[in-house]
């Protein structure tokens, strides 16, 4: 059994989910932070949706947001992830977690620390294994996906998004201005090229491809011109739209690996 490792993971988004899933799954203590107002896409799928909600169900695991210690341990008792609203992590340093997993996803090192826990494990770019953290996940797309890295980096970003159904840049949904975020549609739905799915201080949010709406961003939410807010899928299946991507979970088996990797290791 693995319920005596106790790991903080960084974001909740839903790459993050992946992770927080599986190792959830195989019966560690998983914990989760999150900032106060996450720009999660993939909100159906992403444990962050507790944020706003309270409590936020991704295939059977339950993460609720708690507000203390008490309530921490109460949650995991009840065998759910509990997600602190806690943008530096600070529960890091009391909690003195097993593990940590940097799954911020901001393509740079936002503060983790290779001593923050016996064992650190990065997603993405932005790290160098050996200096920041113990491993890294490559999460871009293609042959390298899911590759754990002892020593050195991942693959750089190329700031392209990576093709989904033969589409790459026309599935993603961009601000057309900076302002407020109102959604019109909602994740899951099919819409054709064209269409209007959000607007954003009154400007349309159009369309580019026909698929499912397989992500969009909270509404209220204030964005910057040009930021993400939503993707639509050209393989039109509705269910891809609930249930954790291809993507996520080769990253959530690869974190699971550097993790068992690296506690035996040190054993």
């Amino acid at each position: 059994m693995l319920d005596h490792i106790q790991v903080v993971v960084k974001g909740a988004g839903d790459l993050a989910t992946g992770v927080i899933h599986r190792l959830h799954q195989v019966g560690m203590r998983v914990i989760a932070t999150e900032l106060p107002q996450p720009l999660t896409i993939r909100r159906a799928v992403a444990f962050a949706s507790a944020v706003y909600e309270g409590v936020w169900e991704v295939e059977g695991v339950i993460a609720c947001r708690v507000e203390d210690e008490t309530s921490m341990e109460r949650a995991l008792a009840a065998g759910k992830v509990p997600l602190w609203v806690d943008p530096q992590a600070q529960v890091v340093q009391w909690l003195g977690p097993d593990v940590v997993v940097d799954a911020i996803m901001a393509k740079h090192n936002t503060g983790t620390n290779i001593a923050d826990a016996p064992v650190v494990v990065a997603l993405g770019p932005g790290f160098i294994a050996g200096r920041d953290c113990h491993a890294i996940i490559d999460t871009m797309r293609g042959h390298d996906l899911g590759r754990v890295i002892y020593r050195g980096q991942a693959q750089p970003n190329t700031g392209i998004p990576g093709q989904v159904g033969g589409e790459a840049a026309r599935r993603v949904l961009r601000a057309p201005v900076s302002g407020l975020f109102v959604g019109q549609r909602s994740i899951g739905d099919l819409v054709r090229a064209g269409e209007t799915v959000a607007q954003v201080s009154g400007q349309a949010v159009i369309a580019r491809i026909d698929g499912v709406l397989r992500g969009l961003l909270h509404d209220g939410l204030t964005v910057r011109a040009d930021c993400k807010v939503g993707d639509v899928d050209p393989r039109a299946v509705v269910e891809h739209c609930f249930t954790i991507s291809d993507k996520a979970r080769a990253v959530g088996g690869s974190a699971l690996e550097a993790i068992l990797h690296l506690l035996r290791s040190r054993s």
